[in-house]
């Protein structure tokens, strides 16, 4: 088969996901389109191999373009169904609305798109299964997808249940979600002066809906601390020597990531996520670190998968490769996803101290501030010491108070004494 773009118009491929011969599950994505408002993933309707790719990277594509050949596999009734189902999707004729005040959210699209643009992001940030006419035409109707009960394989979203959805809110049987967020005003900024409009680059425009979502959804509470950390700087200072002649540079951040891995197995709800009921904390077994990269586009947080498997080089060689891809635009896709905590070091750039935000599906996040030197009263002296500031913002419906301040002192202690996490290293250094 082959796949159709559905309604769009005018839009362009920023990131091909298939070539020839690989093969698909259904949802997987094809390709990354990009409009003035959004980036989004075109998924795979049906289950199969790829035979031939129509379009390419910085192509426009219009509504019903040919995207790439989709060799179905037959024996399986169950996709070829998910193939009728979505073709007629992309057929579908619009519903005709009538005017109704019950309905608030289901009429005068034009008057609610920046509030139908806000449900579009939130409805892909939580991962709804529908196709992309049915996710147009419930922005154009300003209902958002999570309020829908989807019919189709795997929960998908289907043109009938929209209207279904739709009805029901018209006969009052079902209630309109209404916004508890009040609008920003709209200020003409070139009434006070001379300015310059200049366009958000794509990652910004992805990351910042889905970080105003984390900030509005996960109750964030931050604990801050400081740790003393002039054994691990000597000890870094020790190694730094010889991982130089093998082409590596040693931060700090390695041995931060150590001690995060450490005490991710020691508290395993800090290395989980809410299922989608918010009824169950899901521990995984695996630990992932994700780490803030900061690149002329934006800010990338690239993953360092099975860390606790790693030891200090490994990460250390892992973490330069992944960052000099990020910032040279060819990182692969599968290295950013899949994280369980993440770091963000700003310490290279400055700073006493700062508030993360959480990125979900994740329960939490360390921030890492440039470290100084300070008067710390010692057996009735004061002594230079060099302190690192750190900040762990955390899931409040997860973590308590008690868990974040147990997680923040074990840290400190950690990375004040490094022989702990570090045997071999210290040894051997």
């Amino acid at each position: 088969m082959v796949p159709d773009l559905g309604d769009f118009n005018d839009v362009e491929v920023v990131e091909m996901h298939v070539d020839s011969g690989d093969s698909l599950n259904i949802d997987d994505p094809i390709l990354t389109l990009e409009t003035e408002k959004a980036a989004m993933d075109i998924p795979s309707p049906s289950t199969g191999k790829v035979i031939e790719v129509y379009v390419q990277n910085g192509d426009k594509i219009n509504q019903g373009d040919d995207l790439c050949l989709i060799e179905l596999e037959e024996s399986k009734k169950s996709e070829a169904k998910e193939k009728e189902i979505t073709k007629a999707d992309t057929e579908e004729e619009p519903i005709e609305i009538k005017k109704s005040p019950q309905v608030s959210q289901v009429q005068n699209p034009d008057a609610q798109g920046q509030k139908s643009d806000r449900q579009f992001f939130n409805t892909s940030f939580n991962s709804v299964h529908a196709s992309p006419s049915v996710r147009k035409l419930s922005r154009e109707l300003g209902v958002d997808l999570n309020q829908v009960n989807g019919s189709g394989m795997k929960g998908r979203i289907l043109p009938d249940d929209l209207k279904s959805f739709v009805k029901g809110v018209m006969s009052g049987q079902n209630a309109p979600a209404q916004s508890a967020l009040p609008e920003l005003p709209i200020v003409d900024h070139s009434a006070f002066g001379e300015i310059e409009s200049v366009p958000l680059s794509r990652i910004k425009k992805i990351s910042g809906p889905r970080l105003q979502a984390s900030w509005i959804n996960i109750p964030h509470v931050t604990q801050h601390d400081e740790a003393d950390i002039n054994q691990l700087e000597q000890q870094r200072l020790d190694l730094k020597k010889s991982y130089k002649s093998e082409g590596i540079s040693l931060s700090i951040l390695p041995f931060i990531i150590l001690a995060v891995c450490k005490l991710l197995k020691e508290m395993p709800d800090f290395n989980s996520s809410l299922d989608q009921e918010n009824s169950s904390l899901i521990h995984k077994k695996y630990i992932n670190i994700g780490f803030a990269a900061n690149t002329d586009q934006g800010l990338m947080v690239p993953v360092i998968k099975d860390a606790d498997q790693k030891n200090l080089k490994e990460i250390s060689q892992e973490l330069v490769k992944l960052s000099e891809d990020a910032r040279s635009g060819k990182i692969k896709l599968e290295d950013l996803q899949g994280g369980t905590f993440t770091i963000s070091s700003l310490g290279g750039f400055g700073g006493v101290g700062f508030t993360p935000i959480i990125n979900p599906p994740e329960v939490a996040i360390l921030g890492v501030a440039r470290a100084q030197i300070r008067p710390i009263m010692i057996k009735g002296k004061f002594l230079p010491r060099l302190i690192l500031p750190l900040s762990l913002s955390y899931d409040h419906r997860v973590i308590d108070g008690v868990g974040g301040i147990q997680f923040t002192t074990a840290l400190k202690g950690l990375l004040e004494s490094p022989e702990l996490f570090l045997p071999e290293e210290v040894k051997n250094g």
